[in-house]
């Protein structure tokens, strides 16, 4: 508990201090991936939670007929977003809150979607994290991720190793792939994969959907059991 607490002190203090820039450094950079997560957010529709809303940027993207709850683990990034809400009058925004995402303080299956962009590959935890996304998820509704992958093999994952240390100090994780998505998948029955594709900047990031089933049972169910009882440590 109290490494947790030290690696979630490491991220929001790194995001804190791009909070001053990160529109500038990063919303260019990531329009694409979130134009293409938003998009497909918007297909379901109703109570969406975007984790990591950090300076709020895609707010004003989501279309009034939605609610938005946002979070993030880093208060001078929420500071930003919350004044872009009260600047832009943005009454969709029902709600921003700093929280950790592997420990979200909502009930079960209080969203019909989950989104999350450039996150899950920078927390201490992304397993757990991705199971409390899957618990606060209404039957039907949406994982909708855009993420950074890895490569798999070759000389681009031996870079990605060797520059991992650093990277995490600015709250980013290189070694991050797809098979550690699947394998979360495929020990969780409630969820199933709908869609996996490139996005740029060089097709390094992809959009990612996960569709929770109506009906799941077995270990791993989440569907309106309560608070998932066994988080994968990463």
């Amino acid at each position: 508990m109290k490494a947790q607490k030290l690696n979630n002190e490491m991220v929001a203090g790194a995001y804190d201090r791009w909070a001053p820039v990160y529109d500038i450094v990063f919303g260019p950079i990531f329009h694409r991936g979130r134009q293409a997560a938003i998009e497909a957010a918007e297909r379901i529709g109703g109570r969406i939670l975007e984790v990591g809303i950090g300076t709020g940027i895609a707010l004003k993207d989501y279309s009034p007929r939605n609610r938005i709850v946002g979070i993030d683990i880093s208060e001078s990034m929420l500071e930003k977003a919350k004044m872009r809400v009260r600047d832009m009058g943005l009454t969709h925004v029902e709600q921003l809150a700093v929280m950790d995402a592997s420990n979200l303080d909502f009930p079960d299956n209080s969203f019909d979607v989950v989104m999350a962009q450039y996150v899950v590959s920078t927390v201490p935890r992304p397993e757990a994290t991705l199971d409390e996304f899957t618990r606060v998820l209404k039957p039907g509704g949406e994982i909708i991720l855009a993420s950074r992958l890895s490569e798999e093999n070759g000389i681009r994952r031996s870079i990605e190793h060797f520059v991992s240390p650093a990277a995490r100090k600015l709250g980013w994780r290189t070694e991050f792939g797809w098979e550690r998505y699947l394998a979360w998948a495929q020990r969780t029955p409630s969820i199933e994969l709908v869609e996996r594709r490139k996005m740029p900047p060089l097709g390094h990031f992809a959009l990612i959907r996960f569709r929770k089933k109506a009906v799941a049972t077995g270990a791993g169910n989440v569907t309106g059991m309560g608070r998932a009882a066994d988080h994968s440590a990463s």
